[in-house]
């Protein structure tokens, strides 16, 4: 059985930090292209950080460009997040996405492919 787990949400101060972590389990983790998503009450789940399976290719959306770093370990099964300079806007659940070998773009913009989604952590940034 697959499990998809997100972690490391929290509340924080503007121009704070906080890494995001994903556990899977139950899949070969480097059979896939992984992401982060992000949603808020009342919109549709928006694409933040997507990464190929190979680790050679990644892509950031341009509200998180400079800030925030996606990062696998594909030895342990893991996804990460880690977000410097959280902003208010930044503030949602974030959800970790497991998707197939497609283009990134795709996956990021179109949610194209995606297999598993966790079930998401809360991130609070306070002004």
């Amino acid at each position: 059985q697959v499990r998809v787990e997100e972690s490391g949400g929290a509340v924080v101060h503007a121009g704070g930090s906080l890494r995001l972590s994903c556990e899977t389990r139950g899949l070969t983790f480097d059979d896939y292209n992984m992401g982060w998503f992000r949603q808020t009450p009342g919109k549709e789940r928006e694409g933040v950080s997507c990464i190929s399976w190979s680790v050679r290719a990644t892509l950031y959306k341009d509200p998180v460009k400079g800030r925030f770093t996606i990062s696998r370990d594909n030895t342990n099964n893991r996804l990460y997040l880690q977000m410097n300079s959280l902003q208010p806007e930044d503030s949602g659940t974030y959800f970790c996405a497991v998707a197939g070998i497609y283009r990134l773009e795709q996956i990021c913009t179109q949610k194209h492919g995606i297999n598993y989604w966790g079930k998401g952590t809360l991130v609070t940034v306070s002004s």
